[in-house]
This record gives structure tokens, C-alpha cells and sequence, in this order.
């Protein structure tokens, strides 16, 4: 096993069967079908716990978007962590299992009025403003709710992060926040300053990019913001006690992947805050981060089923599995580089070279370029791909009509789904039907009780030309 890549309980049986959570993946796919996303609960856990140790005396928001339920609500709360969100759906999860409200961050370039007065409602702890339009937004709603509402000011630093530059977020063309260059900042932060029966601003905010590797880029950024946060003391008299230095450490995808220790990255961040605020003349603002793909990244596996293996001479080998880019976009969308191995047996057979793709009606369905699997590789066979923990569910989608795998939680020899597998019948209760077939009722299967979370409908309505009998 690569060391980093895998989840913590992750280990081989001397029959090369892949156990996660003390349980076989074979044990696993029988039970609850491929693919499936497989999640080490403990891992997760104790890298909550890892990232609260880090900036105990600091704010670690996990980013949930990165990955999210109840369930996984309900750990981040009980570790001690807080949560940040960036819809009215995220915030929904967080509403349904009572998270405290005072420890959400609502994030959003485009935060709708609801959106706002849900927030609001709700009594999140921090919105973060993200334009002049929200401004005006967020204060009229804060007024009518007959609150003050805690805000931070998203601020976009000029920093270039090293990643691909669909996730680079800090420098100046880029749809989030307030450009500092340009003064965009400084007035945002007038303008809120402005608003003091509604709105108080207590930091400001910002994130680089994610899948970052050094610290460099988020030592030029709280270099820039604590000079911000020294104009504003200049500008208006105020020391805000608050700065948010956002998420993006990376984590690793492949062995070439070398990300940093969450200790070591608070230790430079805090270090870097404190002199420059030493500099000028500023008191230490409480940090905040925004970790998510460095919690969950690492602890889940995405497990598949081999269907095919197709050799072209002279060309490569493909071999498809049940899944593709529909539980996992991040090949298609960020080039992201992958690793995988076969984990339902032992292979004495030499390595070779191979693709490894969905079975999506897409020539970019593409889940791992250029992976080493036995030459025997054959139908059948279990294939894991490591690191899935973050923005596969997330971003996964029905392409083809394909239903979305399950999460199942895996820990101390017990797995449970903590989002069951969707099915053909949750895709056509969305589906209005011209001809006036009435929707299906569900048996027990179909809601997630049966073995392997799949189902059958039961069709109650008479269908045209069925002589009026209800089809079963």
C-alpha cells in the first residue's frame, strides 16, 4: 500500500484482498453493490481532531463542501469543528441535524435573498459578503430580521497559487470577492462599516485556490491582508479580531503527491501573521481556516467492478469499470491525476500500463490515466481507487441515467450507508410523465433496505394498453 494515499485502516489480506475498517472490500461489494464510495469514519474523525489541535486557538471551519451529510454534520460538531456552507442545501444539512449556529460560515458569490434571510433566520455566525450587490442585500434582510449580523469581507489578494486554474481563487480575474488592488476591498469594508445597526464586520476573508502543496502563496496572502487590516485601522479607527485565511491544502492523489502536516502549516501561518502584525502595530487577529478536501480527501476509496478489458496493439489497454465520470468529474474536469490497484485478490502477474475508464457514452470518461494493474486484470475483478473523499460525491451527477453510488461508513469491523445508493426510481419521481402514469409506489428495497440498496417499483397506475390492470 502507497503510504498517504490510502485511507488509516487500509491493509492488504495475504489473499490481496483490500480491508478498510477492519472489513473486506469483497464482503463490502456483496453487500452493498459497486461502485460505492467506502469511508474510514475513524480517519475522518481523527483528522477533524488533528486540524482542531493544530489552531487550538483558532476557528477551523470544515468546508463541506468537499463532502457532506448528516452523519458527517453530526462528526464535525462532536469534534469540535465548525462548519462552513455555500448554499441554502449545505446549510439545509446543517439546519436538519441542529448544528450550532454560531459556528457556521455561509459562504457564496451569489447568495439569493432566501438564501440570505434563511441564514439570517438561522442565526449563522458569520456571513461571508462576497459583492456590493450582497452588501445592500445582506443588510436590508439583517434589518427586517431586527438583528446584527456578524459578516466577514471576501477579499481577493493577487496571489497565485500553484494548481490547476479552474480551483485558483486569489488572483485578480476571478468571480469571488473584492479585488484588494483595485480598492474594491477598502470600500466593501466602508460600506459595511457603514451599516452598523445591521451589519458588524468582525474579519476579512480569503482563499488562494485549492490542492496546494507549499505555503508560500498563503504567506503572501496574510502578508497582504494584515497590511489590509492595518489600512482599515488607519481608514476608520477599528481592529478587526478576526482573519480568515480560507482552505486548499492539498492532499495526495498519487505517490508523486507530497502534501504538508497540518501542524507545520499552522505553525508557519501563525508565525507569518505574528510578524507581520508585530510590523505593524497590529494585535494577533484569531485565525480561521476552511479545510475540507484535507479531512475527508484521504479517507474514502471509491470501489468498482472490472466489466471489460480491451486491448489495442500498438496503442493501450482500457479496462472499464461500473462507475465513471459520474462519481468522479475531476478527471474530466481538472485533468487530476489518479492512482488504483486491484484489491479482490492476489495477482502474480506483471504490471502493465492501462486506462482505466467508465462505461459513459464519453470518450473522456476517463477515471486514471496510465495505472499499473496486473496483467491479468480481467471481469470481475475489484478495483479501488484511493483519495475519494472529496468532491466525488459532491460533484457527482445522473449522466446517462446513471444513479449515484452510495457512501458507505466503514469502522471497527461494521459499515452502515450513511447516504444510500440512489436508484432508477429516484430519477423517475422527478420525471413528469405527459401521459399521466401515476408515480410509482416504493417497496422496502427501494428506500435502502435491502442488502445491496437497490429496489424494484411497484406500479399501482394502469399504463396505456394494459386493459386497465395494474401492473406489478
Amino acid at each position: 500500500m502507497e503510504e498517504g494515499l490510502w485511507p488509516a485502516s487500509a491493509v492488504l489480506d495475504t489473499d490481496g484482498v483490500l480491508r478498510v475498517g477492519g472489513l473486506r472490500v469483497d464482503v463490502l461489494a456483496a453487500e452493498f453493490a459497486t461502485p460505492a464510495y467506502i469511508l474510514d469514519t475513524e480517519d475522518f474523525r481523527a483528522r477533524c481532531r488533528a486540524w482542531r489541535s493544530a489552531f487550538a486557538d483558532g476557528d477551523v471551519y470544515y468546508a463541506g463542501k468537499a463532502l457532506l451529510s448528516r452523519a458527517i454534520a453530526r462528526w464535525v460538531v462532536a469534534e469540535g469543528l465548525s462548519l462552513d456552507v455555500c448554499t441554502g442545501g449545505e446549510l439545509g444539512i446543517a439546519e436538519a441535524v441542529g448544528f450550532p449556529p454560531e459556528r457556521l460560515l455561509f459562504h457564496g458569490n451569489n447568495k439569493s435573498t432566501a438564501e440570505l434571510r434563511r441564514a439570517v433566520a438561522y442565526g449563522v455566525g458569520r456571513i461571508v459578503v462576497d459583492s456590493f450587490v450582497e452588501i445592500s442585500r445582506l443588510a436590508a434582510v439583517a434589518a427586517r430580521a431586527g438583528v446584527r449580523q456578524r459578516v466577514f469581507v471576501r477579499v481577493t489578494p493577487g496571489v497565485e497559487a500553484h494548481t490547476h486554474h479552474y480551483v485558483a481563487t486569489g488572483q485578480e480575474d476571478q468571480k469571488f470577492g473584492f479585488s484588494l488592488a483595485s480598492g474594491a476591498a477598502a470600500e466593501a469594508i466602508s460600506q459595511v462599516l457603514a451599516a452598523p445597526e445591521h451589519l458588524e464586520l468582525v474579519g476579512t476573508h480569503a482563499h488562494i485556490g485549492s490542492q496546494i502543496f507549499d505555503t508560500a502563496g498563503f504567506g503572501l496572502a496574510a502578508h497582504r491582508m494584515v497590511g489590509l487590516l492595518a489600512a482599515v485601522r488607519d481608514a476608520h479607527g477599528v481592529e478587526l479580531p478576526e482573519l480568515d485565511l480560507g482552505g486548499g491544502l492539498g492532499i495526495a492523489y498519487t505517490g508523486e503527491d507530497a502534501p504538508l502536516e497540518v501542524a507545520e502549516v499552522a505553525d508557519r501561518l501563525r508565525a507569518i501573521v505574528g510578524k507581520e502584525c508585530a510590523a505593524a502595530g497590529l494585535a494577533v487577529p484569531r485565525l480561521a481556516v476552511e479545510p475540507g478536501r484535507a479531512i475527508s480527501g484521504p479517507t474514502a476509496i471509491t470501489l468498482y467492478e472490472v466489466g471489460t478489458v480491451k486491448e489495442l496493439p500498438g496503442l493501450r489497454t482500457y479496462v472499464s469499470v461500473d462507475g465513471g465520470m459520474s462519481d468522479n468529474i475531476r478527471t474530466a474536469l481538472y485533468d487530476a491525476r489518479y492512482t488504483a490497484r486491484l484489491v479482490s485478490r492476489r495477482s502474480m502477474a506483471v504490471p502493465r500500463v492501462v486506462t482505466l475508464v467508465g462505461k459513459h457514452c464519453e470518450s473522456g470518461d476517463v477515471i486514471a490515466h496510465d495505472v499499473a494493474l496486473p496483467a491479468d486484470i480481467r471481469p470481475g475483478d475489484l478495483v479501488a481507487v484511493p483519495a475519494s473523499g472529496a468532491y466525488h460525491r459532491s460533484m457527482a451527477s445522473n449522466y446517462n441515467h446513471v444513479p449515484r453510488p452510495p457512501v458507505v461508513a466503514v469502522g471497527a469491523g461494521r459499515a452502515r450507508m450513511i447516504v444510500r445508493r440512489e436508484t432508477e426510481m429516484d430519477m423517475l419521481r422527478l420525471d413528469i410523465d405527459e401521459a399521466g402514469i401515476p408515480e410509482p409506489e416504493i417497496d422496502g428495497a427501494e428506500r435502502g433496505d435491502a442488502r445491496a440498496g437497490l429496489g424494484v417499483a411497484v406500479w399501482t397506475g394502469a399504463r396505456p394498453g394494459d386493459g386497465g390492470a395494474n401492473a406489478r
